[in-house]
């Protein structure tokens, strides 16, 4: 890291840093009490606090990551500091560790920045910015002020990533089974890692074998329907050779002992979910995957939405037509017979999803079908946005995309920062007017968010309970 590289770093470490605690502070003295799921995990937590490991809240549906990492943590520096009493695993300490996390993510977000997008590919305040950017990213820089699993859910998962990226596929199984404890579905990013290797290996591969050949037939245009045929043809001929698969094996047997792991706690548990089950059913429910593309094309607007997109993507409608209105068939269907609303989402006004689905998708019934033209640009900028990855990536990519997303029931925003975190991870480095009017983005959406929970609190009828805005 260059000197002035490495003081904007510090300034904006120090900077995002100081905002947090005072957000952190004012969120505190406002909500001092547990809100929504921290009820059931502070308690779970202070449960741990007192040594009692066999204490289960059974309306919890994660494993206890958070709650061991969290005694972990406020034991040793309660010892350390001579704390005692009620500040000892209180909701303000619990949340806290939260607020370390976030520490530690905008650390990772830097180090993944400057391992994937090298001195030549983006300067050094680019990567500065981009990663200033991703740390307040809203969905997840709002839950570094609560007590949930999602701020250190995404710190092992980027630290995994990052290691896997490093060639420690040791240590970056070892912090996939600590993302794990926080999230059983980011065994899902654990395939991902193992995946990404993979790809690597059959680029490496099908580079070797199409320099072999000087057959133009043998050569198809990148990001072509025929490119994906292609490699499809070749995946299956690469994995039939036990010399080719007995190497992979040799590359991703960390990984693969963790997923080994994972599905046995899958059959002794009797399913993914810990806990109260009845809410968290799988089922198919394709339309997921066109509200994430849509929810990226809002949050990367600036680098997936504008003028020269629209033009490109109309025509590549035109140079197509069959296959997108195959696609549009396709697509019309699943939002017909996969559509779910979760009784959570109709319920809930405390949440945004909720007024989304109330004042978007219930307005009328035809909607819901009239925004699959949005889905498919969405898609098609989203998959534009990622062409610089090979095809195997991609197919590792968006089968990880798939499974993280389609198998939930509820739409809820949380369940999208993974996936979108390692989508802009892996994007060019855009302009720096492109960041910047990223930021001031995600500067007026958190400004937006902390002034409705903090602000405009609310009661339902009935009840003396404050209740707040929230993602």
């Amino acid at each position: 890291m260059e000197r002035s590289e490495a003081y904007c770093f510090s300034a904006a470490f120090s900077g995002a840093f100081l905002a947090s605690c005072l957000l952190f502070s004012a969120l505190s003295r406002q909500q001092r009490a547990p809100y929504m799921d921290e009820a059931f995990h502070v308690a779970q937590a202070r449960a741990y606090c007192e040594g009692r490991f066999q204490q289960w809240d059974p309306m919890i549906t994660t494993l206890p990551g958070l709650y061991l990492v969290s005694v972990g943590i406020v034991k040793p520096a309660a010892w350390l500091f001579g704390w005692s009493g009620s500040i000892v695993c209180s909701t303000g300490m619990l949340r806290f560790i939260n607020l370390l996390f976030s520490i530690g993510n905008f650390y990772l977000l830097y180090l993944l920045f400057c391992r994937m997008h090298h001195k030549k590919a983006a300067s050094g305040f680019q990567r500065i910015l981009s990663t200033l950017t991703l740390a307040i990213f809203p969905t997840l820089y709002f839950f570094t002020f609560l007590y949930y699993t999602d701020t250190g859910s995404t710190f092992f998962t980027l630290f995994a990533y990052l290691m896997c990226l490093y060639g420690n596929h040791k240590t970056s199984a070892l912090l996939g089974f600590c993302g794990f404890m926080f999230r059983q579905t980011n065994i899902v990013w654990t395939v991902f890692c193992a995946g990404s290797l993979v790809a690597q290996k059959l680029s490496e591969a099908w580079k070797a074998e199409q320099s072999k050949s000087n057959d133009q037939k043998n050569f198809a245009p990148k990001g072509s329907f025929r490119e994906l045929m292609m490699a499809i043809r070749f995946l299956l001929e690469y994995l039939t050779s036990f010399k080719n698969l007995s190497t992979l094996i040799r590359l991703t047997w960390p990984y693969i002992t963790l997923v080994m792991v994972f599905f046995i706690f899958v059959v002794l548990n009797g399913g993914i979910v810990v806990g109260d089950r009845s809410s968290h059913e799988a089922c198919l429910h394709f339309p997921q995957i066109f509200y994430f593309l849509s929810f990226t094309l809002f949050f990367s607007f600036p680098h997936l939405l504008n003028l020269g997109k629209i033009v490109n993507f109309c025509h590549s409608v035109k140079t197509h037509i069959l296959q997108y209105t195959i696609l549009t068939v396709v697509s019309l269907f699943l939002v017909w017979k996969f559509t779910f609303a979760h009784k959570y989402l109709l319920a809930d006004n405390r949440h945004y999803t909720f007024y989304v689905w109330r004042k978007i998708f219930q307005r009328h019934e035809l909607v819901k079908y009239l925004l699959v033209p949005v889905y498919i640009f969405a898609g098609w900028s989203f998959t534009d946005a990622l062409k610089s990855k090979s095809i195997f990536w991609n197919l590792v990519y968006f089968v990880c995309l798939f499974a993280a997303t389609v198998p939930q029931k509820l739409l809820e925003f949380r369940y999208f920062i993974l996936p979108y975190m390692i989508f802009r991870l892996n994007i060019p480095v855009p302009s720096t007017s492109k960041l910047f009017l990223e930021f001031i983005l995600y500067l007026l959406v958190n400004a937006v968010t902390f002034h409705l929970f903090l602000n405009k609190p609310f009661q339902w009828p009935g009840s003396d309970e404050i209740q707040r805005f929230m993602w």
